[in-house]
């Protein structure tokens, strides 16, 4: 695994990315040339309890990849496990037989494909349905780039036209590779207010270069309750190890939902739109790692049923960082294995050969808060190759974060996790 972490300079926004590469040929072929194979379906017809299974499914893969990139690492951590999710399942509509068996144990994938897959075009709509202009932004596209002289199973493209709203567009990465990076390149540019450049490293796309399929998330929202820039003064946070940082930490004494535990503390701080929401989890120093390894769906369920309003003395650090993952050896590790294995993938449902596998999936996000509210962002790429309401306390809350913490960032409607991470110096 390799994992960087750097400062970035006010920049910030969801995105996901999802790159396949093969050279195996298929028996069927798209029955249009470019966009919009099959219209997407804008309202599918899905169940409750298929949204609420999809949504836990998502949240348990959310906390089980959290747990297995923090581990051997001694740094802030920030990705979009709603990114990832909805990468890999793109990817998973390709996978058959005992590819398809442990991508969805991993993935936590309880629904058959045919339910899927118009479950997550509902989520997905949902998730980026609420637009405040000014004060709230979501946006996602996605898109499929293909060899311009391959053939891909109609029965796959069709699934992602109709749930993903990703239609065909043509490249030659066979002839002009680098012509086709920068095309896809501008994409994403395009589809993220310019905010994530030259995704694709130059070398990446060759001759064996089949798919590219693009994902891209956008998120920029404000807080309901913003803090006021007179009350942000340079104060010390406290590392792990019992250190000093000194770090501009924001201020404000407001209601916010509030619970806490034995050794943590948490709240929850809306965004305008009162749809998306940050929640800080806030373990007191000596008990960060237990409060960390204790991180579940249910753990997260109990907070959340817990909140109560409380007027909350509230110091939260201003930070921005990058993080960057090589997630294969992460995602064997955790049971997705034969997928990554030339000769043992099935991911015949893209071109009808049993000669692709998975060769790498890369993840990197960028997250952003001050004062006003949030920018976050994260980037997949797979890569493919071929085988070749309660009543209001009387006593204040102090909610001082002046220590590390774990956040995330959730759709209150539904409750997805859309970003997660921890803070451990916001200095870095």
């Amino acid at each position: 695994m390799q994992i960087k972490i750097t400062n970035l300079v006010n920049v910030i926004l969801p995105l996901c990315f999802t790159f396949i590469f093969s050279c195996a040929h298929a028996n069927q072929s798209p029955e249009k040339e470019e966009d919009g194979i099959v219209p997407r379906i804008t309202n599918p017809v899905v169940t409750n309890s298929n949204l609420t299974a999809l949504v836990a499914g998502n949240s348990e893969f959310a906390f089980d990849l959290y747990k297995n990139i923090i581990s051997g690492t001694n740094g802030n951590t920030f990705f979009s496990p709603f990114s990832i999710s909805e990468a890999l399942a793109m990817t998973y509509a390709g996978a058959r037989t005992t590819t398809e068996s442990e991508m969805a144990d991993v993935l936590n994938f309880t629904l058959s494909q045919d339910e899927f897959h118009p479950a997550f075009n509902r989520l997905d709509s949902e998730v980026r349905s609420v637009t405040f202009e000014g004060a709230f932004e979501m946006n996602i596209a996605n898109s499929i780039w293909g060899q311009k002289d391959y053939n891909f199973l109609t029965e796959f493209l069709t699934v992602l036209g109709q749930n993903y709203g990703a239609g065909m567009k043509f490249a030659d990465f066979a002839g002009n590779p680098e012509t086709a990076r920068v095309e896809i390149n501008n994409w994403v540019e395009d589809h993220t207010s310019d905010r994530i450049k030259d995704l694709i490293p130059q070398g990446v796309l060759d001759a064996m270069t089949k798919l590219v399929l693009a994902n891209a998330i956008y998120f920029n929202a404000d807080w309901i309750s913003q803090f006021s820039v007179d009350y942000t003064i340079n104060q010390p946070f406290t590392l792990l190890n019992g250190s000093e940082v000194t770090n501009l930490m924001m201020f404000q004494d407001s209601d916010y939902k509030y619970s806490e535990g034995e050794g943590w503390q948490a709240i929850e701080m809306p965004y305008v739109g009162e749809t998306t929401s940050m929640v800080v989890i806030l373990p007191a120093i000596e008990r960060f790692d237990e409060v960390e390894q204790n991180l579940s769906t249910s753990m997260l369920e109990g907070i959340v049923n817990s909140f109560q309003f409380r007027e909350v003395e509230l110091t939260l650090p201003k930070f921005e960082f990058e993080s960057a993952f090589a997630l294969s050896d992460i995602l064997e590790t955790m049971g997705m294995t034969t997928a990554f294995e030339g000769g043992l993938a099935d991911f015949s449902g893209m071109d009808g050969t049993n000669l692709l596998f998975i060769g790498e999936v890369l993840h990197k996000a960028f997250v952003k808060v001050d004062e006003e509210g949030t920018e976050a962002a994260a980037a997949t790429a797979v890569v493919m190759k071929a085988t070749a309401d309660s009543i209001e306390p009387p006593e204040k809350v102090e909610f001082k974060a002046d220590h590390p913490f774990i956040f995330l960032i959730r759709d209150i409607i539904n409750g997805s996790i859309l970003f997660l991470g921890r803070v451990l110096n916001p200095n870095e």
